[in-house]
């Protein structure tokens, strides 16, 4: 026989919990089973009491107050993770012996797009009836509303929010007291060793690839965010960094977890990630964000020689190349040794000057460029030496060929090649 609505278990969840320790107890007395609740970085917050035996994986969360990270990746490994993401739905979670891990309901916690936490269920093998799935949805809304009440473990993203930030990146916040004030109000901390990253997506930037930024953005190792909003398909964090000596490797290790997780999971191509240089200052924000843009754009003109480069200070000489480019244009600078080439080239149908720009890539190495031209060594040699003739370039001089290297990058930058 069916109950009636006012005898179902999830009525006696309604009214005023001051606590999410309370609420916790409460819904794990009612649903018979020990219950979790976990913020987004997998962090408990509550949990009720349990009686009898428990799994591994709950004793070691409790004493460490933290899912261990091989249960977190046996779950997104087996798709649980990806299901939480995806509904609002409880999903029944079943024993993953491996990982030490019993029975599991689990349900996301989220406003819109963003994951604020977990409630997890250690069913025990019992299987969990309508009425306690009806309770268990009742208890996200409850748990969703004392977190958000919570401003120091939860950020709501409002328009004020989303202002302050662009004021940040912008630079037009100067009064130091009232970028501090508004700070304060919002629960954002500016201290500390703080960085812009931008992460780039192809694209359109759907809900699930929201859900799934926004949490791997909170999620990843020692870094942490400070402010985070997209704009377009770019998701742009602050955050900040552990005080140690060689934060670049951090921040690097960082962006490159990150694009490597959400590429995995998502099935997405050409996800880019830069960082600007670490600011001294608040004020100092403006610039890093200008940095990481400028790393953005200078990946898109030279896609091969900046693959692996994510960072503002990994990119040497490109640093200054678009400078170079515009003082040229404006002294109307050429190259003449590279112009003879290039008219010996149109005039004899021969590539001396492809020649070189691949020589002077692979840093002068004559058996690494010729079997990238897929020529012999010997036909390298001689290209080399009618070169050097025909352009009167020293190729035994470090400057000339610093110079035609130069000169040859910002003529494919100009040209789109």
């Amino acid at each position: 026989m069916c109950k009636s609505p006012n005898d179902r278990p999830q009525t006696r969840l309604t009214g005023a919990f001051d606590s999410l320790d309370s609420l916790a107890d409460r819904i794990g007395e009612l649903l018979e089973c020990p219950v979790t609740i976990e913020d987004s970085n997998h962090q408990i917050i509550s949990y009720s009491e349990h009686h009898g035996d428990i799994d591994d994986v709950r004793r070691a969360t409790i004493m460490s107050r933290r899912v261990p990270d091989k249960v977190i990746s046996s779950l997104w490994k087996n798709g649980y993770m990806t299901k939480l993401f995806d509904n609002d739905e409880p999903v029944a979670i079943p024993e993953i012996k491996s990982v030490g891990l019993g029975n599991r309901v689990a349900v996301s916690i989220r406003r819109n797009n963003e994951i604020l936490g977990f409630i997890w269920v250690h069913a025990d093998g019992q299987q969990m009836s309508e009425d306690k799935i009806h309770l268990l949805k009742e208890a996200v809304r409850l748990v969703k509303n004392l977190l958000l009440k919570d401003r120091s473990r939860v950020r709501t993203v409002t328009a004020s929010y989303k202002g302050f930030f662009w004021q940040l990146l912008t630079g037009d916040l100067d009064d130091m007291k009232e970028m501090k004030d508004q700070a304060r109000r919002l629960g954002i901390q500016l201290e500390g060793r703080l960085a812009m990253v931008i992460m780039e997506f192809p694209g359109e930037v759907t809900e699930t690839i929201e859900k799934h930024a926004n949490y791997l953005a909170e999620t990843l190792g020692e870094i942490q965010v400070v402010c985070r909003m997209f704009d377009h398909n770019h998701l742009l964090l602050l955050v900040r960094l552990p005080a140690e000596e060689d934060t670049g490797q951090y921040l690097k290790g960082y962006i490159g977890q990150f694009i490597q997780l959400i590429s995995t999971r998502l099935h997405i191509d050409t996800v880019h990630g830069t960082g600007g240089n670490i600011c001294q200052s608040v004020r100092q924000i403006p610039k890093s964000y200008s940095e990481a843009l400028h790393v953005l754009e200078l990946k898109r003109k030279f896609p091969d020689e900046l693959a692996d480069t994510c960072l503002y200070q990994e990119l040497g000489i490109y640093q200054f190349i678009e400078d170079l480019h515009d003082m040229q244009l404006s002294t109307q600078y050429r190259n003449e040794k590279l112009e003879r080439l290039r008219k010996y080239d149109q005039k004899n149908q021969t590539a001396l000057l492809q020649t070189l720009k691949k020589y002077l890539e692979f840093d002068s190495n004559v058996y690494r460029a010729a079997k990238s031209l897929h020529v012999h060594p010997n036909t390298l040699n001689y290209r080399l030496k009618r070169i050097a003739e025909i352009g009167a370039i020293d190729l035994k001089s470090p400057d000339q060929k610093l110079t035609a290297y130069l000169d040859l990058k910002i003529e494919g930058m100009q040209e789109g090649l």
